[in-house]
C-alpha cells in the first residue's frame, strides 16, 4: 500500500491519508461483521445530518479490509488543546457543545446501549455479586433513545480549516441514555488527561442540561466496569480504582 501519509497508527487499525480520501486500513483477522458494522454506523450519522466524514466505500487492500472516507483538512481538538493549553476553557465549552449536538439526536436502527453495558458487566472479572449489583443499577435507570457516541474524547473531533467540527470514530455507537455516554467521556478526561479538565468538562454539561451532576455520577460505577473490560491493565487498573470510590458513595 502506497499512501501520501499515515494519519494514525491503533492496535488493530491505521489510518492514512491518500490525497482527498481516507482510509482505516483494519489488521488481518478483525471481524468483517464488526468493520461492516462500523461503516454501516458511519452512513446513519450521516443520515442524521451531523458533520461526520463522508463514507464512500469498504473494499479489500492486500487482503486486509478498509473503509475509505473523505478526508478532513484539520486539526483534532485535543491538538488544538496541547498547542493552546491557556485556551482550555473555551475548547471544553466548544466540546460539550459539540456533544450536546450528538446525544440530543435520535436514530432508531443503532444497536441498544444497555444490551452491550450487560455484555460487558457480565464479561468483567468482578464477583458474581458485585456484577448482579451492577445489572440491578443498569435495569434501575431510565431508558432513552439518545445517540451514544461511546468514544467521545477530543482525539475525535477534527476542527476543519473552516472551523467546522466533525465527529470520527462510530464503532462504538449506539442508542441509550445520553447521560451514559457523558460519564464515558468524563471517565476517558479523568484517566486520560486530569481531574481538572474533567471537571470543567462534567460542569459544562450539567450547565448546559440544566441538572445536577449526581445524575452523570449514577452511571459512573457502570461505565467503569463495562469500559475496563477491553482495556489494558494500566488503564483497567485506574477504571476500577474509580469503580470502587462510586460504589461506596
Amino acid at each position: 500500500m502506497t499512501f501520501d501519509r499515515v494519519i494514525a497508527v491503533r492496535n488493530t487499525k491505521t489510518v492514512y491519508r491518500n490525497g482527498e480520501i481516507c482510509i482505516k486500513v483494519f489488521n488481518e483477522g478483525f471481524k468483517k461483521s464488526e468493520i461492516l458494522s462500523e461503516a454501516e454506523s458511519l452512513a446513519r450519522m450521516e443520515e442524521t445530518g451531523m458533520a461526520v466524514p463522508e463514507l464512500l466505500e469498504v473494499k479489500m487492500i492486500e487482503g486486509k479490509w478498509a473503509i475509505v472516507t473523505r478526508y478532513v483538512k484539520g486539526k483534532t481538538l485535543a491538538l488544538m488543546i496541547a498547542e493552546n493549553p491557556d485556551g482550555i476553557d473555551d475548547y471544553i465549552d466548544r466540546f460539550a457543545d459539540i456533544h450536546m449536538d450528538i446525544i440530543t439526536r435520535k436514530c432508531r436502527y443503532l444497536d441498544r446501549l444497555t444490551d452491550k453495558l450487560n455484555t460487558k458487566i457480565c464479561d468483567s472479572k468482578l464477583a458474581a455479586t458485585l456484577r448482579y449489583d451492577l445489572h440491578a443499577r443498569l435495569y434501575d435507570m431510565p431508558q432513552r433513545d439518545n445517540i451514544c457516541h461511546g468514544d467521545f474524547n477530543p482525539t475525535n473531533v477534527i476542527v476543519s480549516d473552516d472551523n467546522e467540527a466533525y465527529i470520527v470514530d462510530w464503532s462504538c455507537v449506539s442508542r441509550g441514555n445520553m447521560l451514559a455516554d457523558i460519564a464515558k467521556t468524563y471517565l476517558e478526561f479523568l484517566v486520560d488527561m486530569n481531574d481538572d479538565v474533567a471537571e470543567k468538562y462534567i460542569d459544562a454539561m450539567c450547565r448546559k442540561l440544566n441538572i445536577g451532576r449526581e445524575k452523570i455520577e449514577n452511571w459512573i460505577p457502570i461505565i467503569a466496569v463495562s469500559s475496563s473490560v477491553s482495556e489494558n491493565r494500566e488503564r483497567r487498573t485506574k477504571l476500577m480504582n474509580i469503580y470502587k470510590n462510586y460504589s461506596q458513595m
